[in-house]
């Protein structure tokens, strides 16, 4: 049987922001590559397919070895959840891919949440709170489960992502410039880093946002930034966001665990892995949720793609094993 120390193995994490993806060999990284969202719902089938196929060709060829020469690709997307929709796009993958001939071995597509899980936690129960773009609380309960909260997406919810907090500034400019609402150091900083939006052309700030000066995503770190300078109406978004993030935890706590004394908690993503008023706020809030430990995540998603890569190739491995003793 092959050692899993000499397989190549591909994993891509795939964000509603970014893509990144990995090949490796053993521990050894051999090569690294990033593209753009593939999100289903925000660029479609078609789109995602193009480049998850482009990041895997990129990752082979800065290795010099063929896509064929991969043991295992794990991929975990942004909007996949549902069992059916993972394997109706590996189909697709597979398909395109042979057009393209680029042949894939073993593949795995699951949510990006899942590769999360795994990375923060190495297989052991407790909960991850993923908050990027969007944001997701997953976990893995004692017996094996695993179970989710929120996850929605920002048509439907996600509140307290990185997507909902800057929707919520851009909401809280538009009140403040029709004297609807407190005037809020968020209006002139805008200013000052989008060309289009002038406050005394109040209109100008539709026409910045249609224009694509902007999005939600990209004014979630201006709210934090003026949270920080103390600006009450940034603080209270960052308060309530941090409301919202700690009541997922706080679900999955009260349904999932218990009958354990404690359950650990990690944070990953863009916005909850940095040294921000959002990430103090939660970790402080932590001790409100009883049992609750923070814990660093012991590593990130693409390590959670690459295990469970692993764990693909050894469970195909074994069946192949046992299918060979039955035809004996």
């Amino acid at each position: 049987m092959v050692k899993v120390t000499d397989l190549y193995l591909i994993g891509i994490d795939g964000g509603g922001t970014r893509t990144r993806g990995v090949l490796v060999r053993g521990e050894r990284i051999l090569s690294r590559a990033e593209t753009g969202s593939t999100r289903l719902g925000v660029v479609g089938y078609g789109e995602a397919t193009e480049r998850l196929l482009n990041i895997i060709e990129e990752l082979c060829d800065k290795a010099n070895i063929a896509p064929a020469d991969v043991a295992a690709t794990t991929i975990g997307l942004a909007g996949v959840w549902l069992e059916y929709e993972g394997k109706r796009f590996e189909h697709l993958l597979r398909m395109v891919g042979r057009e393209r001939q680029i042949s894939l071995q073993y593949l795995n597509i699951t949510s990006d949440a899942a590769i999360a899980l795994e990375g923060a936690l190495e297989g052991s129960p407790g909960i991850v709170l993923i908050v990027g773009t969007g944001t997701i609380a997953i976990a893995k309960c004692p017996d094996g489960t695993i179970v989710r909260c929120g996850g929605w997406g920002i048509e439907i919810d996600d509140e307290g992502s990185g997507a909902w907090i800057g929707k919520e500034g851009l909401a809280a400019v538009a009140r403040a410039l029709d004297g609807r609402g407190p005037q809020t150091m968020l209006v002139q900083k805008m200013a000052e880093l989008f060309p289009m939006f002038h406050p005394d052309e109040p209109r100008s700030l539709v026409a910045a946002f249609y224009e694509r000066e902007f999005d939600y995503q990209t004014l979630a770190p201006l709210v934090q930034e003026c949270a920080e300078a103390g600006d009450p109406v940034a603080s209270a978004i960052i308060q309530r966001a941090v409301e919202h993030l700690l009541l997922m935890i706080r679900v999955i706590r009260e349904k999932y665990f218990q009958d354990v004394s404690t359950v650990v908690v990690s944070f990953l993503g863009g916005i909850a892995e940095a040294d921000t008023v959002l990430t103090r706020q939660l970790k402080a809030g932590l001790a409100t949720i009883n049992g609750a430990v923070f814990r660093q995540p012991a590593g990130g998603a693409l390590d959670g793609a690459i295990a469970l890569g692993k764990q693909l190739f050894q469970q195909q491995q074994h069946a192949a094993s046992d299918g060979e003793g039955e035809t004996d």
